[in-house]
């Protein structure tokens, strides 16, 4: 994440008159639960696994029906001339909140989510960090999800925004950085509705390699350990233990890929590492603590390196291009 800053609205105005005749015609099924319950919260996938609605990271993405559908939701996804991954409508029903957590899975490694409000009001808050936004209507918003964030809804409606999740290219990070340092010098983009527009979509093919590849391994572990090892509070031992157990896994990981890389000889051998690594942990999530956002290392491990790493179903496709 390359923000330097909890928020950031970009310099993109859209129409929301548009948008919200659009989000009218969803039907009432088309709006799934949360994939981990949280009350009040549904959302319409947009962009999803092989085009189909459902929720998920790993898999080549398309574009829904819905999307299709939905002419100017698909013109302001392909506004940005980024590579889309995963996206949705995303609603919170009335009175309903996020409640505060970190993005800390492998998929917001590397990725960062674009917030178009659609419906809302000034009573719906995002904190995020020490900072506190309305995100109004037909804005653009960037946040840092690696920091601690919640939203509430104070309004009697339902929030609706469109999240797009994307990696983003040189030109985009180049824009980002061109508002953080000059935000003067950005003046706002109005991308009004074309009736006549064919926009181009370019989603995600490959969200992950089959075998994560051991610098990728290496970067992880670094970022986290230098986390952790700044937080004054966590004992010197375990820092030490967890130093050792987690650049172990990079080097063997290494020696591995050497000689199998993505051959289907070698996943017995990656799955054994993983899981001297996941047997090796303390039982205290929290044993350690980042200093960043005062997470548990155990959890961030598990969801950013050991689930991620090995991903053998997709080995084909990922050298191919096939699925």
């Amino acid at each position: 994440m390359e923000l330097d800053r909890p928020f950031l609205k970009l310099p993109f105005i859209f129409d929301t008159a548009v948008l919200a005749g659009e989000v009218e015609r969803v039907l009432p099924e088309q709006w799934l639960p949360h994939p981990s319950g949280l009350p009040g919260n549904t959302a319409v996938p947009l962009v999803a696994i092989n085009g189909e609605p459902r929720d998920g990271f790993d898999g080549q993405m398309a574009a829904t029906e819905v999307l299709r559908n939905s002419p100017y939701l698909m013109q302001v996804v392909s506004s940005f001339g980024e590579v889309v991954a995963r996206s949705r409508l995303m609603r919170l029903a009335p009175g309903a909140e996020v409640q505060e957590h970190v993005d800390f899975n492998y998929h917001w490694y590397s990725r960062v989510r674009i917030h178009v409000p659609i419906i809302t009001e000034p009573s719906v808050r995002f904190f995020c960090g020490q900072e506190e936004v309305h995100m109004a209507a037909g804005e653009a918003w960037l946040f840092d999800s690696w920091r601690r964030h919640r939203v509430i809804n104070g309004s009697p409606s339902d929030r609706i925004h469109l999240v797009i999740d994307i990696a983003g290219s040189a030109r985009f990070w180049r824009r980002v950085r061109q508002v953080q340092r000059r935000p003067e010098s950005s003046e706002p983009s109005r991308i009004a509705f074309d009736e006549q527009a064919n926009p181009s979509l370019m989603t995600e093919r490959f969200p992950a390699a089959p075998v994560m590849a051991p610098g990728e391994m290496s970067a992880i572990v670094t970022e986290l350990m230098a986390d952790c090892s700044a937080n004054p509070d966590n004992d010197q031992a375990v820092l030490e233990y967890y130093h050792d157990l987690l650049f172990d896994l990079v080097h063997d990981w290494r020696n591995h890929w050497s000689l199998y890389g993505f051959m289907a000889e070698g996943f017995e051998g990656y799955q054994r590492l993983l899981q001297q690594a996941q047997g090796a942990l303390k039982p205290d999530p929290r044993v350690l603590v980042t200093q960043s956002n005062k997470v548990g290392i155990n959890p961030i491990i598990n969801q950013r390196l050991l689930a991620a790493a090995l991903r053998p179903s997709r080995a084909k496709e990922f050298v191919t291009g096939s699925n």
